[in-house]
């Protein structure tokens, strides 16, 4: 595995991550001790549940969401109880 040093890493970042990115991960080293390695990220497994939108169609808000108990939460505000 390749080990680059710091200095190299940042003058030329892009280059390293573009191949990091096609399978070859690298080492950064600072003062010629092994600090990082960096390593493309797995590609999604199209088995793995999704998580964005998995309660869709489950909740309901209702439509004044953004008003309920406002004269509640503003006495709360202004130093009063409920």
């Amino acid at each position: 595995m390749r080990t680059v040093n710091i200095h190299e890493a940042k003058t030329h970042l892009s280059r390293l991550v573009d191949k990091a990115a096609q399978g070859e991960s690298f080492i950064i080293a600072k003062a010629g001790k092994p600090m990082v390695k960096v390593i493309a990220l797995a590609e999604k497994d199209s088995d793995a549940p999704q998580r964005l939108g998995f309660l869709a169609g489950q909740l309901h808000v209702p439509d004044d969401f953004d008003r309920m108990a406002g004269d509640t939460i503003a006495e709360l505000f202004s130093g009063g109880t409920p």
